[in-house]
Formats: C-alpha cells, structure tokens, sequence
C-alpha cells in the first residue's frame, strides 16, 4: 500500500550531474531501509546506495565518493545526488523502499550517461 515515484533521470554527458528523487507514500522514518538499485540492459541489478531509518548509510564501491543519499523526513523523500557521472552508470535508478516485512518499488527512471 506504500506508493513510490522515482523521478530525477535524464540524458547527461560523462562528468555531469543529476539528482534523483524517490517520493514515498509512507513517512520515511516509520520504514526499515530505503534502498536504491539501478539494473543496466544485460547486468544483473545493483544495489547502489541505501539507509537505514536508524540513518545509517552505504553505497556500492563503484559509486563511492561519486554519489551521496540524503532525505527529507517532511517531504517524504530521499535523494540519491550523483556527481562525475560515467557512461557505466547508464542504467535504470530503482527505489525501493523496506517496510518489513514487506517491500516496495517504484518504476523506474532511465539515467544515461553520453557524450
């Protein structure tokens, strides 16, 4: 019943910028995690960053130091800021979000990377 919009994606050329957002129905600190994932065509899905409601952080080695998760507790939302972009980060940003033991995903947005 929790509803999620990932919205953010878009074409941007290597070394460039986006931010995504991933909008929840339910408040964000009443859920277990917020998780994003991102699945190229071919590639198995990723988990690329996530948090915990206890505000915990962790991001996938390929992203380290590149992209930063941050939320917005009134607005509902987490965000998944994403510098020095690189072609290998084309590829559908999935949120998912935990609210145990049930979870929720929301459908998609296309990110590419490309000169």
């Amino acid at each position: 019943q929790v509803q999620v919009v990932e919205s953010g994606g878009g074409l941007v050329q290597p070394g460039g910028s986006l931010r995504l957002s991933c909008a929840a129905s339910e408040s964000i600190f009443s859920i277990d995690a917020i998780i994003w994932y991102r699945q190229a065509p071919g590639k198995e899905r990723e988990l690329v960053a996530s948090f915990t409601s206890g505000g915990s952080t962790n991001y996938a080695d390929s992203v380290k130091g590149r992209f930063t998760i941050s939320r917005d507790n009134a607005k509902k939302t987490v965000y998944l800021q994403m510098n020095s972009l690189k072609p290998e980060d084309t590829a559908v940003y999935y949120c998912n979000v935990r609210l145990y033991p049930r979870s929720y995903w929301g459908q998609g947005t296309q990110v590419t990377v490309s000169s």
